[in-house]
């Protein structure tokens, strides 16, 4: 990623920079991240891969996302592994009810409809943002600031995980990697080729005994991104007997429902339909 793992003063802030590249490598993982200024969210997202896009600024439509049907050519969606809107508030959405309504069905499914065409994808979809201080804590409202477009909670609870960016710290000459490193076209690569595999996932199913009460996006928001984790930190797990269970429940389990999390309680705050139902079900690993 360019930089230097010494500079980081902790673990928390090195795995916090690390929930950055779970679209990387995790097919329709979609986040929102709000983080202080200066801690590198446009970095990551527009310099490290050549299959995601950034998208900072200006207006987003339909057409731009899915398919222009009046130039007959599909968006930015179908043909990238993830797209960030970056600098959200600044972004402006035309004909926000179409928008919307073929968001929830793109996040939910992978799939999308305009006009009489259909199609599918598999990027992921992230919100990036600045937060101010007062708002770093994820038992106030911290998405008050999104545009109007995200303040629909039916669309907002298609979103898998919420990250901390404050847990992050500002960019300095200290974390700027020097000498060699692995080229990062290369790591690009890799990554782009970890998202067909799909031996993460049949991992993290034989592992996870989940609970019969449990809600299914919170279910399916979990495994994805506890997959993604996998394939980020022990991509040489094949198979649950080749499983440290410990490490499975620190580094991919625990995370990942708390990404989750965030964004429940945060529903809560927004819409009382969601308020009281941000319990994380009680996975048992096998």
């Amino acid at each position: 990623m360019g930089y230097n793992s010494a500079g980081y003063e902790n673990e928390c802030q090195k795995t916090a920079m690390l929930k950055r590249l779970l679209p990387f490598v995790e097919k329709r993982v979609n986040l929102i991240e709000l983080a202080p200024k200066g801690t590198g969210k446009s970095y990551v997202f527009s310099q490290i891969s050549k299959h995601g896009w950034l998208n900072s600024g200006g207006v987003i439509t339909r057409a731009k996302l899915f398919y222009d049907m009046s130039i007959n050519l599909e968006g930015l969606i179908p043909n990238y592994d993830y797209v960030a809107l970056d600098e959200i508030s600044t972004i402006r959405f035309s004909d926000v009810e179409e928008l919307q309504g073929a968001l929830k069905g793109y996040l939910e499914s992978g799939a999308y409809t305009v006009g009489i065409k259909s199609g599918s994808g598999e990027a992921g979809f992230v919100l990036l943002g600045n937060i101010p201080i007062e708002k770093m804590d994820e038992n106030v409202s911290m998405f008050d600031k999104l545009p109007y477009m995200f303040h629909d909670s039916a669309l907002l609870d298609r979103f898998h995980g919420f990250v901390k960016g404050w847990e992050m710290p500002r960019m300095k000459e200290s974390l700027k990697a020097e000498g060699w490193a692995l080229n990062t076209e290369y790591f690009a690569e890799i990554m782009h080729e970890l998202r067909n595999d799909m031996t993460a996932g049949s991992v993290v199913n034989a592992l996870l005994e989940v609970p019969d009460g449990a809600d299914t996006r919170d279910t399916a928001a979990i495994k994805r991104i506890t997959t993604g984790f996998v394939k980020l930190f022990f991509p040489h797990w094949k198979s649950a007997d080749d499983v440290d269970r410990e490490l499975f429940e620190k580094y991919c389990l625990a995370p990942a429902i708390d990404m989750r999390r965030i964004i429940k309680v945060q529903l809560g705050i927004l819409d009382a339909e969601f308020r009281g139902k941000d319990i994380m079900p009680a996975f048992i690993i096998r």
